[in-house]
């Protein structure tokens, strides 16, 4: 089974072919920046180079996992056009990985409570709380748009069990110091290292390989984002017209 996997959802543009093996899934190329150009840019370029580097023929994926939010409104709609068009294109079924629970694989047969944390502006996060059973995810608490601080709240059950929770994600960077000061302060925290803080399309493809083989598909047609608040621009709407 091979799984071609998309992730636009944040600052990071990823994608990746994964495949299974008699043993183990394995990574046959992943591409990812987290750099300056937009993710229209990038997206595109970066899936042809893999493509040739591989020598892949589009036609032998069995499915395309795509990070399907919440995430930035932009990067969700480039990443959900990509799969669309190619699951249309190659008739092939689309995996939507929620896009923390793909982040949250990064951190995959971990011990502790894993929590991605996404910057979604205005004190908020974009978050979900996960264990890891083996290789096996487990949502402890599915993924939400909510202020840090009653994030903080709900994370102090888990250790007031004697966990310990790690955070990763772009919301790490914006919110870090206030965890660790104000909102759960000498409590056992600890964040993940560069090279797994940050959205990779190799964990939504290997994601993608269990949901694929649960059954766990949709068409091209049926696949939208989650973005699970309204965009800016309908919030300033929906202001205007409360004004009037």
């Amino acid at each position: 089974m091979r799984i071609l996997a998309l992730d636009s959802s944040g600052l990071v543009a990823s994608v990746a072919v994964v495949e299974d093996g008699a043993v183990d899934d394995q990574v046959i190329a992943e591409y990812t920046v987290n750099y300056k150009k937009t993710h229209s840019q990038t997206l595109l370029p970066m899936l042809d180079e893999i493509v040739k580097m591989t020598e892949l023929d589009l036609h032998t994926v069995d499915a395309i996992a795509v990070a399907g939010g919440p995430g930035s409104f932009t990067g969700l709609r480039i990443g959900s056009a990509t799969a669309k068009g190619l699951g249309l294109a190659l008739e092939k079924p689309l995996i939507h990985i929620p896009t923390l629970e793909g982040l949250a694989c990064n951190l995959c047969g971990i011990a502790d409570v894993v929590c991605p944390i996404m910057d979604a502006r205005r004190g908020q996060v974009y978050a979900g709380i996960y264990e890891f059973d083996g290789q096996k995810l487990h949502i402890l608490e599915d993924q939400m748009a909510v202020p840090i601080e009653e994030l903080g709240e709900k994370l102090k059950k888990y250790l007031k069990e004697g966990r310990r929770v790690t955070f990763l994600g772009d919301g790490v960077p914006v919110h870090k110091t206030k965890i660790k000061e104000e909102i759960l302060p000498g409590e056992a925290v600890t964040f993940a290292p560069a090279n797994m803080n940050r959205q990779r399309a190799a964990s939504v493809g290997t994601l993608g390989m269990q949901y694929y083989k649960e059954g766990k598909i949709e068409t091209a047609m049926e696949h939208e984002p989650d973005y699970l608040r309204v965009s800016q621009a309908e919030r300033e709407r929906k202001e205007r017209l409360g004004n009037v």
